[in-house]
């Protein structure tokens, strides 16, 4: 397998895309929790570009599944050159309301696996003077998020974590890039209950997001944003107003109240 790339939360969404663009560069390595997505694009893909790919069903909020997926690409020789922390999911609801399980659960996936990942896979792509880490943030990553709060807490983990990494790489050849969409047409708001609210009455495709982020990390980029108007509001207007109304605002755009 040459210049390949492991996608988690790959079964649909902008994990899917990402794969539809890979695939036209080199091979892949899914991985979801639906093995019957993964075999889906897994044959439209190898029919398409005649690609070798490799599924893993695998659910990433188990502590195990981390060092399986590495065990696997271990055993069969795969040397992963892109690692894609793509997979998340997020929830609607006030905090003290939520099941604190399903919060524990989407830390455990947005962030721990997150890490456990990059943990395992970097260091051979230090040893071999190449590589990259992409990692799906969000523009929840700049702002407090009332309604919220543990989505936009672990989406603010991320893009620190991926900040931060790519300082420490410094001189390795090995890049790191945060993803940073606005919301996006996945089923992520149907999932997470946030059909609604302000926040998500406009959606990109995730054809789109994907695109935007694969140049990017083409490029070198560190935070990629799918539109300029969501970077200029994340780097810009956000650093500039006051706290309080900011927090305000997130509320009000993820609020189901008239």
């Amino acid at each position: 397998m040459q210049n390949v790339a492991l996608i988690t939360g790959a079964s649909g969404g902008i994990g899917a895309e990402l794969a539809r663009i890979h695939a036209k560069h080199g091979d892949l390595v899914l991985v979801a929790r639906s093995e019957d997505k993964l075999q889906s694009l897994k044959t439209e893909l190898g029919d398409k570009h005649g690609c070798t790919i490799v599924v893993l069903a695998k659910d990433l909020t188990r502590p195990e599944a981390p060092q399986e997926i590495f065990d696997v690409c271990q055993q069969q020789g795969i040397a992963v050159d892109i690692l894609m922390n793509n997979a998340g999911f997020g929830g609607h609801g006030r905090f003290v309301e939520r099941e604190i399980e399903r919060d524990f659960a989407m830390v455990d996936l947005n962030c721990k696996a997150l890490l456990h990942l990059t943990h395992l896979f970097l260091p051979s792509m230090i040893e071999r003077g190449s590589g990259t880490i992409f990692n799906t943030a969000s523009t929840a990553a700049f702002a407090p998020g009332p309604l919220q709060a543990t989505y936009f807490a672990t989406k603010a983990f991320v893009l620190n974590f991926s900040e931060a990494l790519a300082e420490e790489l410094k001189g390795t050849d090995v890049s790191v890039t945060a993803l940073c969409p606005g919301p996006v047409d996945t089923g992520f708001a149907k999932t997470g209950n946030l059909e609604g609210t302000p926040g998500f009455q406009r959606m990109a495709t995730p054809q789109k997001v994907a695109a935007a982020g694969y140049r990017g990390m083409q490029k070198g980029k560190l935070i990629v944003f799918d539109s300029w108007f969501y970077a200029f509001t994340a780097l810009f207007l956000l650093r500039f107003m006051p706290r309080w109304f900011v927090v305000r605002m997130s509320r009000r755009m993820m609020s189901k109240e008239g």
